[in-house]
């Protein structure tokens, strides 16, 4: 469990800050602010900086929540209290609609997506009548509990800030969860996170869905702070400025928000107070300097000022394991497991004219070592791709466990006990060893999102976390496990990839180049773990260039060239096989 210490100092603070005599009551305003801004980028913390979603579309969603309340409370006597849940529900339901078109677009699409319904929402805000136009709705009721009435900046500020706090840990929660790994992995793209059962579009609608949530709370607590609601806060400009926050303070730090918002707050309005006073306000000077100031802030600090003064502490906050290690459960078998775990037929590939695998056909028997192997560009990968639902097959069919899986997606032939690794290691560069490897158990958990905010999927995770520790020990990067997984070399990531595959229990390993980069006692290492799994009653395919690693390791050996399989049969036979001299070793035959 993380250290909550600085969190219960930091709330501490912030309850002191307006008993403080002679608190200026624009600090007050300020920090009401602060507060209202941080919500909004917590929320991109999480979609932007760590699901690699990037929106500018944000203020439109706390218009949705600024204009729930506004129209209840005015037009209809409705309690604010009332008025909480159905703003937060009218925003998470604008994000499920807006969420199904918009994650589903990729590159700088995205981006130009939430641009654009950003643009209209804001044009729509200000043109419903019973919106107020752009006049908006005035009138809108303080919050209160009994008689205490929160009329002004000091009383609604326990409560501006106490949603913040709230959405910090429930935030912090989330990330430090089974849901959290998943929706972090989705920065690194989605192949490596559906290879383990990652449904990436649930992922990236979830994480849509909570940022809005977040922002509709901020636009509701917006709405009783300011009594009235226009259309001007919720524009691009706004959404733009929110982006700023997150990136400025830290994209993927939830205390990054807070902190960004901090920042670009305090620096606003001395700008506007104090830029006028020193050119005789014969211009407005404060956007250019905003943005070169901005610019410097990034040069110092690329990924943010709160990641930039925690690598400044003396000390760090480490996370503590479990003493005991719970055991996961294996993964369901089948209760007369078939001699051959994969059957391909007649596999092919094309891409427009351009035949990648060209009618292959060889199977894996159980407890055994298959190597593919070939030169440059004779389609091993290309057929690990089709075997693990990456790629879909031009033609023939695939079977795992006498089950066909052509064209199943990834998450469907995982759960049949296929594992795999990668040719280029898809690692999630800064989350630790143990937490990469954790993603492998993906479908051996089942906490939800909900359970993970409140902190009820303890037990799950502990247990997940356990099997993730006892993999990286077996692969013997134990020192390792609270390594950033970027900060390891090449070798030790293919290492890191082939513990994630085992978290996932898998019948069939498949690994694409895992001796790359490797020295010779790591390969002899690698090599006597691969014969343990195999007498263990696992199997393993896998593609490998370095032939002496192969041919002491693999008991049946397939041979590609241009896609073709030119030959098939054990280590020793291949080696005098005169298809495989010519074609593969590079000698006349």
């Amino acid at each position: 469990m993380t250290n909550r210490w600085p969190l219960l100092v930091f709330a501490l603070v912030m309850a002191v800050i307006p008993l403080i005599p002679g608190m200026p009551p624009f600090w007050i305003v300020l920090l009401d602010n602060i507060g209202l801004a941080a919500l909004v980028a917590m929320g991109l913390v999480l979609l932007t900086g760590v699901g690699g979603l990037t929106s500018f579309g944000q203020a439109a969603f706390c218009g949705f929540g600024a204009y729930t309340t506004a129209v209840l409370t005015v037009s209809y006597g409705f309690s604010p209290w009332v008025t909480l849940p159905l703003s937060l529900l009218v925003s998470g339901i604008a994000a499920v609609i807006l969420g199904i078109i918009t994650v589903r677009l990729s590159g700088h699409y995205l981006p130009l997506g939430t641009i654009a319904w950003g643009i209209g929402l804001y044009y729509l805000f200000s043109k419903l009548e019973f919106l107020g136009r752009n006049d908006g709705i005035s009138g809108i009721p303080p919050l209160s509990i009994g008689t205490f009435r929160m009329l002004d900046p000091g009383t609604i500020y326990y409560a501006i800030w106490l949603a913040v706090l709230i959405s910090a840990v429930l935030t912090m929660n989330l990330l430090d969860s089974r849901t959290g790994r998943a929706i972090r992995a989705l920065r690194r793209g989605h192949i490596a996170a559906e290879a383990f059962g990652v449904q990436t579009p649930r992922a990236k609608l979830l994480v849509f869905i909570y940022a809005a949530v977040l922002a509709g709370l901020s636009g509701w607590l917006y709405a009783h702070f300011q009594r009235a609601a226009t259309p001007t806060p919720f524009g691009a400009q706004a959404g733009i400025e929110y982006l700023f926050i997150a990136v400025v303070g830290g994209a993927g730090y939830v205390w990054g928000a807070v902190l960004g918002a901090g920042i670009v707050v305090i620096l606003k309005e001395i700008l506007q107070s104090y830029l006028p006073l020193i050119f005789g306000g014969q211009s407005q000077l404060e956007t250019i300097v905003f943005g070169m100031l901005l610019v410097v802030l990034l040069q110092l600090a690329p990924t943010g000022v709160w990641p930039w003064l925690m690598s400044r502490l003396p000390f760090r906050l480490s996370r503590k394991h479990p003493d005991t290690a719970p055991t996961l459960p294996a993964r369901e078998r089948l209760a007369t497991a078939p001699s051959v775990l994969l059957h391909i037929e007649k596999a092919r590939k094309q891409f427009g004219g351009v035949i990648a695998v060209n009618d292959v056909s060889f199977d894996v028997q159980a407890r055994e070592i298959v190597a593919l192997i070939g030169p440059n560009g004779a389609g091993k990968s290309t057929t690990f791709n089709l075997i693990t639902g990456v790629l879909t097959a031009t033609g023939g069919s695939i079977s795992v466990l006498d089950q066909n899986i052509d064209n199943a997606p990834p998450q469907e032939v995982v759960k049949l006990g296929v594992s795999r690794t990668f040719q280029h290691v898809k690692l999630v560069p800064d989350m630790t060893v143990l937490e990469n490897v954790a993603i492998g158990a993906h479908l051996r958990g089942s906490s939800g999102a909900v359970s993970s905010m409140l902190r009820l999927d303890r037990s799950d995770e502990a247990r997940l976390l356990a099997e993730a520790a006892r993999q990286i020990e077996r692969v013997g990067l134990g020192d390792q496990i609270d390594q950033l997984a970027g900060s390891l070399s090449l070798g030790q990531q293919r290492i890191v990839e082939i513990a994630r595959a085992l978290c996932a229990d898998p019948v069939l390993l498949l690994l694409d180049e895992p001796a790359a980069g490797l020295r010779h006692m790591e390969k002899q290492r690698l090599a006597a773990l691969l014969r343990q799994l195999r007498d263990g009653g696992m199997s393993v395919l896998l593609v490998e260039h370095d032939m002496g690693f192969v041919m002491d390791l693999a008991d049946r050996v397939v041979v590609l060239d241009f896609g073709t399989k030119i030959a098939e049969g054990v280590p020793d036979a291949i080696k005098s096989n005169p298809d495989v001299i010519k074609a593969y070793l590079g000698v006349s035959a």
